[in-house]
């Protein structure tokens, strides 16, 4: 095995330079440009801007199929009311006062507990109605 350490005449004729360095120091800004083109941090002074306070309050209003509603009320992590029984048509006025979006789904199902509600009185007034009819024949 050998080795072959030989070079051509052109690698030889060839002198090697170092590339050339740019001065960079005509292209870059001087200290007092940078600092003025950055934005500074924080709020500008004789800003009048205001941070403005939120308080984080959950209202949870709840209902079952039978029309009993409930409402809850949570200040951060705190509870400031729990198991509150609200009437049905208090809860409609509430949402149709805060946003149509809110009260037409509420109202659908307050209307059908309405009808759940009447369908009920009716079957008790039959049933009702058997029983005096079945007491009136005991009598006779």
């Amino acid at each position: 095995m050998s080795l072959d350490t030989t070079t051509t005449p052109q690698e030889q004729d060839t002198p090697v330079t170092p590339a050339p360095v740019a001065d960079d120091s005509a292209a870059a800004p001087a200290p007092a440009e940078t600092e003025e083109a950055k934005p500074k941090r924080g709020r500008p002074k004789g800003s009048a801007a205001k941070k403005t306070r939120t308080v984080e309050l959950t209202l949870t209003v709840t209902g079952t199929a039978d029309g009993e509603w409930q409402a809850e009320l949570k200040h951060g992590a705190k509870w400031i009311a729990q198991g509150l029984k609200i009437p049905a048509s208090a809860v409609s006025r509430a949402a149709k006062e805060l946003h149509e979006d809110l009260s037409i789904p509420i109202d659908e199902v307050i209307n059908a507990a309405v009808e759940q509600q009447k369908a009920k009185v009716a079957a008790l007034e039959a049933e009702l109605e058997r029983a005096r009819q079945a007491l009136a024949e005991l009598d006779t």
